[in-house]
């Protein structure tokens, strides 16, 4: 009878409930819901409009096209099949922008919580969807938070695999997203590069020290072999791109956009993501901010050094990324704020470590709070810009008179082009001619819009109605006119500002009779 009931009462325990876990949920879906605030419109900017028009393109013709581009493909390739099931809907392609830091936030809760403790994933999840160089980036149509998100999982398995034994599972897994990071920016094939590099010293190393310990040697002896294996089948497969890469080099060099680097831009970017004109942060508040979370971070790197092993080896990762760039970009300007996306996750993760680290959950909670605040600033700054009614005014002005046989010129010459190449991807079925009067040299990346022309010599027969779109004023509708000649008839002429991007468009109906 007393066994009995001794029974009953473990029985009878309940576990403790672990609230944390539940806030670490909330925390996940909270914060995916705060990154689509402002995602829910169709507005486009230049960069997002070329990877609007590359994606209306088949895989072969984005492979083509995008080897003359300075990105790599693989993303172009998603944005295809998104296109595919949605029908090449805008909104489709801004919202799979947001689906990278969601897995992200996700990754948090279910790997980084079992690697590295609750506090870090919590942290972590947090940062990922509330930093508000995040926020800015979660719904434009690029490839940068899909990079962020291949990065950190080939630097999370590279980390498993330098912690535990002999694992065919994580090399698979590494290897495969060591090779998209690859195919997605050059920033991440740099970051993979160095990932797989250390790897493989690593493992040499102690492959050399361990030859008399029959057990630690076998694990390094094998995962040696199979980091040798995992480089030689990503090289394999990276080889159709090397030669794309070192042409795009070669190209970049002989005349890319990008100047010398700005590094307090580039400070105040991780940080806030405000960029050149882009700042969605007033500027005091953003230097403010970025100032504070610096000093905080350096301040807990010093405390607490000798604890941080795992925040160290990121660190190293992210600078020696910086430092590699860098380094090229004394012969190529490659050097570019907005590229730090790739590596943001792995930074952010530095920041999720230093802060479970700091024993003072006041000041914690303080740094949590200011980065919610800033965030919510940056978030209603981009609902009323996204949201503005003036953004749509240019595209429904030509969908309620363009037909089918229009064709659309735009320039780059007229004091600007990016109006132009928004409005002809609105209207993929139009023929679309980019007069490149200032001779870029862009005729084969620029098919992602549709034909480059040095003059108009080739519709001196054209006859029918002719869209003229610049965000200038009537200099590109005068010079068409000049250029084409006969009778021509001005059938519209209207001017917007819109909010999105601060774009002007200067759109023109003519008819050619």
């Amino acid at each position: 009878m007393k066994n009995t009931k001794s029974e009953s009462k473990e029985l009878m325990i309940v576990p403790k409930f672990n609230w944390t876990k539940y806030l670490h949920i909330a925390i996940i879906v909270l914060g995916s819901i705060f990154i689509l605030f402002p995602s829910f419109h169709e507005g486009l900017w230049f960069d997002e409009s070329y990877s609007v028009g590359i994606a209306n393109h088949s895989f072969a013709e984005i492979w083509s096209i995008g080897s003359h581009d300075v990105h790599p493909i693989l993303y172009y390739f998603m944005l295809r099949i998104i296109g595919l099931l949605t029908n090449q809907s805008i909104l489709a392609y801004r919202l799979f922008s947001a689906v990278p830091l969601i897995i992200l936030a996700i990754l948090g809760y279910t790997h980084l919580r079992k690697d590295f403790g609750g506090k870090v994933g919590f942290l972590f999840s947090f940062l990922i969807l509330f930093m508000p160089v995040n926020l800015v980036y979660a719904s434009e149509i690029r490839m940068y938070t899909w990079a962020m998100l291949f990065v950190f999982l080939t630097a999370l398995y590279g980390y498993r695999i330098y912690k535990s034994g002999i694992s065919n599972k994580n090399w698979i897994i590494f290897s495969i997203f060591s090779l998209a990071s690859a195919y997605t920016h050059y920033y991440s094939l740099v970051a993979v590069g160095l990932i797989n590099i250390a790897l493989f010293i690593y493992f040499l190393v102690n492959n050399i020290k361990q030859r008399n310990y029959e057990v630690k040697y076998i694990k390094y002896s094998k995962n040696l072999k199979k980091s040798i294996i995992s480089a030689i089948v990503q090289i394999l497969l990276y080889l159709p791109w090397l030669v794309v890469l070192l042409g795009q080099f070669m190209g970049v060099s002989n005349g890319f956009w990008i100047g010398a680097p700005n590094f307090l831009e580039m400070f105040e970017f991780q940080f806030t993501g405000n960029l050149g004109t882009s700042a969605h942060v007033n500027k005091i508040i953003s230097y403010a901010f970025s100032a504070i979370l610096a000093i905080y971070m350096i301040y807990l790197f010093c405390k607490k050094r000798k604890e941080i092993k795992v925040a160290k080896m990121a660190l190293i990762l992210y600078f020696g990324v910086l430092l590699t760039v860098g380094i090229v970009s004394l012969k190529t300007p490659i050097l570019y704020a907005r590229y730090l996306l790739t590596i943001t996750g792995v930074f952010l993760f530095v920041l999720a470590v230093l802060m479970a680290k700091d024993n003072n959950k006041t000041r914690v909670d303080i740094i949590c709070i200011m980065i919610l605040i800033v965030s919510a600033i940056l978030n209603i700054s981009l609902v009323k810009i996204n949201y503005d009614e003036s953004n749509s005014k240019p595209i429904d002005f030509m969908e309620s008179s363009i037909e089918d046989d229009d064709i659309i010129i735009v320039d780059n010459a007229a004091g600007g082009y990016g109006s132009g190449f928004v409005s002809g991807v609105n209207f993929p079925d139009n023929k679309l001619y980019f007069w490149d009067r200032l001779n870029w040299n862009v005729e084969e990346a620029y098919k992602a819009f549709g034909e480059t022309v040095y003059t108009l010599d080739n519709l001196k027969d054209y006859k029918g109605r002719i869209w003229v779109v610049s965000d200038n004023d009537e200099s590109l509708l005068n010079a068409v006119i000049e250029e084409l000649g006969g009778d021509i008839e001005v059938l519209c002429y209207e001017r917007f500002d819109t909010k999105y991007q601060g774009y002007q468009y200067a759109i023109s109906l003519i008819e050619r009779k």
